[in-house]
């Protein structure tokens, strides 16, 4: 059995963009992991002062929760992601995708109160593979 990750663009919607696709179909999966959301901060606590640097910490955070799976970013199906405040919408898209490169899962973005007062997003996801 092929593991595949497809865009799925339907015709009669807005042209989705280069970052995201409208969803996501995933064949041959056998393996489903659930990233929880996570913020930006160290395994001793730190947090960055700026959003580039707590949105880079975030992603790698995500990362590692991947790899401990033996996944990548690639094997992200769907990303939601969550900011304290829409003026990072710009920032958060480029360090995206610096992060995903051509890679294009479901993505939402949520501008919502986030669990502590200091983190300016979170970022959860789910992942699959054969």
């Amino acid at each position: 059995m092929t593991f595949e990750i497809e865009a799925v663009d339907p015709g009669g919607l807005p042209e989705s963009s280069p970052a995201y696709t409208h969803g996501t179909l995933v064949t041959g999966a056998g393996r489903t992991l659930f990233v929880s959301g996570q913020p930006p901060w160290t395994t001793v606590g730190d947090i960055p002062g700026d959003f580039a640097g707590q949105c880079r910490l975030a992603w790698e955070n995500v990362k590692t929760v991947l790899a401990e799976a033996g996944m990548t970013v690639r094997n992200l199906a769907k990303v939601t992601i969550y900011l304290s405040d829409r003026r990072y919408r710009a920032l958060n898209s480029e360090i995206r995708a610096e992060v995903l490169g051509d890679h294009r899962p479901a993505v939402t973005i949520i501008i919502t109160g986030i669990y502590d007062e200091a983190w300016l997003l979170e970022i959860e996801g789910v992942a699959v593979a054969p």
